[in-house]
């Protein structure tokens, strides 16, 4: 028996069509506050008409958005906004062959007794919000949780592995018991001084902890997605960057130890690389042997919308070249996706990482 119930065949069907080949998620599921700040970068007043403004700019950019996009994460407001037509988001999505996502995580409070470890809130009314999620249209979910790693102090420690995993399986048996497709999200931060090798191994600490709670929990991995970090040195290790060759094998390495096959797809977080740097290190890990275990693809949020935001402006005007550059860099990482991402005069490397990053 699992959590998916009577929705078991269709959490699958939806799962897959998230994994098409070529395709991966646009995450636009700023809150009010974060999508605030990146307002402000571009001296845009953060009021509702400017947040529906911008959200239609994303989704109406035409049919080739969904020759590389076949799924969009929205914030609670957006999922029942309509169109100047009447039509509502996720109806204008669907007919592009796109599917709706919801974020529904309530943010992150300090777990008492730990040096600034968090456990992500929003568990006890989710069967009712996601009940109400998926008649408006949404067919799959998003939930964050957040770990760091600093090795002088033991992070992240044994409670707030455990709370994560637990958190996470929770998550997902009420995502499915109620239609959703839970994206499963147990996001390693990038500050720190750590080595690649470090975060390689506390990921598979992680990861393992979390699929241990899903099968606890009951969840159908057929219709389940994997939203983790890639694997990466901190933002302040001396050794500097990483090659996207060695991103790729430390990051498929670390999915093949702890990933099942019997999940459909795993969809990277960005998690403040610069556009062109998330891109060519999913081309790295989509050049990988054994990478097609899974559909291994992207759910970039900044990575996506940073050069877009920059070219709107705030101004209508500047709509159909906003509209561009994000065409431009969704083709980027779907030729990514596919291991064919070549780079050419892609030069998007503005340092997008916030510490302690928090939307």
């Amino acid at each position: 028996m699992s959590a998916a119930g009577k929705y078991k065949d269709e959490l699958i069907a939806t799962a897959n069509q998230i994994c098409t080949a070529g395709k991966g998620i646009l995450a636009a599921d700023e809150s009010t506050g974060t999508i605030g700040k990146r307002f402000a970068a571009i001296n845009v007043e953060n009021n509702e008409e400017n947040r529906h403004a911008y959200r239609s700019l994303l989704f109406t950019s035409g049919p080739e958005l969904a020759e590389s996009i076949s799924g969009v994460i929205m914030f609670e407001e957006t999922l029942y906004s309509k169109t100047a037509e009447g039509e509502t988001f996720p109806a204008l999505l669907k007919r592009q062959g796109i599917v709706t996502g919801i974020k529904t995580d309530k943010g992150v409070q300090p777990i008492g007794g730990t040096d600034g470890e968090t456990a992500t809130q929003g568990l006890t009314d989710l069967g009712k919000r996601s009940a109400a999620y998926y008649e408006a249209g949404a067919r799959f979910a998003k939930w964050r949780n957040v770990l760091k790693i600093n090795v002088a102090k033991g992070q992240p420690s044994a409670l707030s592995v455990a709370d994560c995993a637990h958190t996470l399986a929770r998550y997902a048996s009420i995502s499915q018991q109620n239609g959703l497709v839970p994206i499963v999200e147990p996001e390693i931060l990038m500050d720190g001084e750590h080595s690649i090798e470090v975060c390689a191994a506390v990921t598979e600490r992680v990861l393992s902890a979390v699929f241990k709670a899903l099968a606890d929990h009951h969840v159908l991995l057929e219709g389940c997605l994997l939203k983790p970090n890639m694997v990466l040195p901190g933002s302040d290790f001396a050794g500097g960057k990483a090659t996207p060759n060695d991103v790729g094998m430390y990051t498929v390495r670390t999915l093949l130890r702890t990933v099942p096959a019997a999940l459909p797809g795993v969809v990277f977080l960005s998690g403040g690389q610069s556009e062109a740097e998330a891109t060519r290190n999913l081309n790295g890990i989509n050049n990988m042997p054994k990478c097609n275990t899974w559909h291994l693809t992207f759910s970039y949020g900044r990575a996506l919308q940073a050069s877009c935001l920059d070219a709107w402006q705030g101004k209508t005007e500047n709509v159909e070249a906003a509209q561009k550059v994000l065409l431009g860099r969704c083709k980027a990482n779907s030729d990514a996706q596919k291991g064919e991402y070549k780079g050419d005069g892609d030069n998007a490397d503005k340092s997008l990482f916030v510490k302690g990053y928090t939307y």
